[in-house]
């Protein structure tokens, strides 16, 4: 027996791998899995509706009890950061674990299948330890690439999701992996979540805990207006280097390419940098 399964992140390369095997390999009878964490953005969720609307059949949500905050608790309020990342073991890699035991347990070959591009060599995957877990790359297989992936999405009607007007990754809204100007843009477009998060730090300082959501500055100094407006203006110098490379090292065969990965360079003195730690 075979089970195979596809995880949606809530991002773009994930969503174009459901629409690609929808498309393509619809004999397969794929099982699409979201790991809620039970803080992402209202964008995520509005895009998962969307998709599910486009395939047919409903994504399957795991993590119906064990939330964010369960787990904060459990961790004595210990906010997650790049040194000690327990949000994604605890919301992402064991609840998939979990829930394809049920098959393997079982002596049912599981193929899971996985959005790595075929331009992106340097992502390593992920190696199961088990006989019966077989993981699949059908973009590297396949040859698409980023470009190919907004081809995907464009021609399918999806398009983008909405929060990649303001931020640059999906995933929980207060991720510590947001670069400055997303936790600017999150007070602005969600305020209650960014309050929400602020009370999470405090509680996390009262605790004892050595980590504020953005390295070495806590939100509470983050949201000042002068500081409000350094970070745009840094954001905005970064912006135009950007451009200033593209235009440099302009690609014709890629001049229509939105570079959604790229839009963000590095923000100094933060781990949240889309180019050194996708």
């Amino acid at each position: 027996m075979e089970k195979h399964v596809l995880g949606i992140s809530g991002g773009k390369d994930s969503a174009a791998l459901a629409i690609y095997m929808a498309q393509h390999y619809p004999e397969l009878d794929i099982e699409y899995f979201f790991t809620d964490t039970g803080e992402e953005l209202p964008e995520v969720h509005e895009f998962l509706t969307m998709l599910e609307g486009f395939l047919g059949k409903p994504i399957t949500r795991l993590n119906p009890h064990r939330n964010f905050k369960f787990w904060l608790r459990e961790f004595n309020h210990f906010l997650p950061s790049a040194q000690t990342r327990w949000c994604t073991q605890k919301l992402k890699l064991e609840p998939f674990r979990n829930w394809v035991n049920q098959w393997v347990k079982a002596g049912v070959t599981v193929h899971s299948y996985v959005a790595i591009r075929a331009d992106e060599d340097y992502r390593e995957g992920y190696n199961p330890n088990n006989q019966f877990l077989k993981v699949k790359y059908p973009f590297r297989e396949d040859g698409i690439d980023k470009q190919g992936v907004f081809d995907l999405l464009e021609a399918s009607g999806m398009g983008l999701p909405k929060y990649y007007e303001w931020r640059s990754r999906s995933g929980c809204t207060f991720c510590f992996f947001q670069q400055k100007i997303e936790w600017v843009r999150l007070k602005e477009r969600h305020p209650e979540a960014f309050e929400e998060a602020k009370a999470l730090e405090k509680s996390a300082e009262d605790h004892g805990s050595p980590f504020t959501w953005t390295q070495g500055e806590p939100l509470s100094m983050l949201e000042r207006p002068e500081r409000v407006q350094q970070i745009r203006e840094d954001f905005d110098k970064r912006v135009a280097r950007n451009e200033a490379r593209k235009e440099k090292f302009a690609n014709p065969l890629r001049a229509n390419l939105v570079d959604i990965d790229d839009l963000y360079d590095c923000d100094e003195g933060n781990n949240s940098c889309n180019v050194c730690h996708k």
